[in-house]
């Protein structure tokens, strides 16, 4: 068989007609085409020595059996039926660093969580530094353009989906339940809600408990509108569909309904950020709360990895928000000692090396996924010096935690 570059001077004559669909179906199976983002927060990966109660890592973190197994080679799921060691499909960043960081931390600081979701979006922060409400503000936090990714994707005809976690739930009794709404009642999320479910012993999936807790916060395409549809809590939002809640992804996986790029926040208990009332399967604390998130995943990655979208050029990107202060003396959580988590999870990722998943070295923030993404969804930035969005011109691209060639060199 003739190799595809051997085709091009042959350009007109009928041996294209024989070959041409088998190039076509490797250069095919070299693309990515359906991007998982999986958000967690407020945990470094590796950080100085901690103090007791302080943050804990979570690399090598026994609270993180799952996540751990993934990057050490040892990772294995049920899939199909059987089980299969995941972690062949593994390569992680040893360098990510939060927005801005710098070797001495002498640097913008960007946090809390919402400036670092709008960064994953924007490659900018919009000078926002809170957590409020994407309406709770005057002016709002909400951002009045289209140059975001969500908002580039939506505009060159592809699909973009956010599965968030205690949204959509059915009222019984004057109270919320675990069970999610008609589609047709779906809304878009624009404010936060927290509380313990009503009637029905309906339990969280996740970690067996009543409590719910969403965040707009941790989900960034609602801070904007043209991907929010403005200020309009009703199912007659035309943006309404997009947003769904987190018991939908198993059904959009098992149809191939899935969109190009998915965003997942679990709930801020299964997320790592919140503790549940009396700790996680008999551990309190940060340790807890680690525990949970870990739980969460370990349950989330081998559901999508069974899906025909990631069996056909699917990726699986594990994503942490901000580098966290760990409780030593002169700590700063901006500079290079402390790192935070990127996992991909792909077919298409870096060969394990010498039976590990692969360790990228390379320095890596947000900016750096941002870029990536417009990179395989072929979306560019419009009325800009550059055609990345914001910081994203000065970033490194993911294409060392991927196979030679994945990743395209231009947007």
């Amino acid at each position: 068989m003739f190799p595809c570059s051997y085709l091009r001077p042959l350009a007109g004559l009928a041996v294209l007609a024989v070959l041409g669909s088998s190039c076509a179906s490797a250069q095919d199976d070299r693309e990515i085409k359906h991007v998982f983002v999986i958000a967690l927060e407020n945990h470094n990966w590796t950080q100085p020595a901690t103090v007791p109660g302080g943050i804990e890592p979570i690399y090598q973190n026994p609270n993180a059996p799952f996540i751990n197994s993934l990057v050490n080679g040892t990772a294995v799921a049920f899939m199909n039926g059987r089980l299969v060691n995941i972690s062949e499909h593994v390569a992680y960043a040893a360098s990510y660093h939060n927005v801005l960081a710098t070797s001495s931390g002498s640097n913008p600081h960007i946090h809390p969580s919402e400036p670092n979701y709008l960064w994953a979006e924007a490659g900018t922060n919009f000078g926002i530094l809170d957590d409020d409400d994407p309406y709770a503000d005057n002016p709002p936090n909400a951002q009045n353009t289209t140059q975001h990714l969500s908002g580039l994707l939506q505009k060159a005809g592809k699909t973009w989906k956010s599965y968030q976690e205690d949204i959509d739930l059915t009222t019984s009794g004057g109270k919320l339940i675990n069970l999610p709404l008609a589609q047709n009642q779906w809304t878009v999320p624009l404010v936060s809600l927290s509380g313990t479910f009503g009637p029905g012993n309906y339990l969280n999936a996740s970690n067996d408990s009543i409590q719910y807790n969403y965040a707009p916060k941790h989900n960034p395409m609602v801070f904007f509108t043209d991907t929010n549809g403005g200020n309009n809590l009703t199912p007659a939002n035309r943006l309404s569909q997009n947003y769904a809640p987190l018991q939908q992804l198993a059904f959009d996986l098992a149809d191939d309904h899935v969109a190009d790029y998915n965003w997942i926040t679990p709930d801020q208990y299964n997320e790592m950020h919140s503790g549940l009332t009396g700790g996680f399967a008999g551990v309190t604390g940060d340790a807890s709360n680690i525990k949970a998130g870990d739980n969460t995943v370990s349950r989330l990655v081998p559901l999508i990895m069974s899906s025909k979208a990631y069996k056909d050029g699917g990726a699986i990107i594990l994503w942490w928000d901000e580098s966290e202060s760990d409780g030593e003396s002169n700590d700063n959580a901006d500079n290079f000692d402390h790192t935070i988590g990127e996992i991909v999870i792909s077919n298409l990722a870096h060969p394990n090396v010498e039976g590990l998943p692969y360790a990228s070295s390379i320095d890596y923030t947000h900016s750096s996924d941002l870029r990536t993404m417009q990179q395989i969804f072929h979306v560019r930035a419009k009325g800009g010096p550059s055609p990345y969005l914001g910081d994203a011109a000065n970033a490194n691209d993911l294409s060392d935690l991927f196979a030679p060639g994945v990743i395209p060199t231009n947007p």
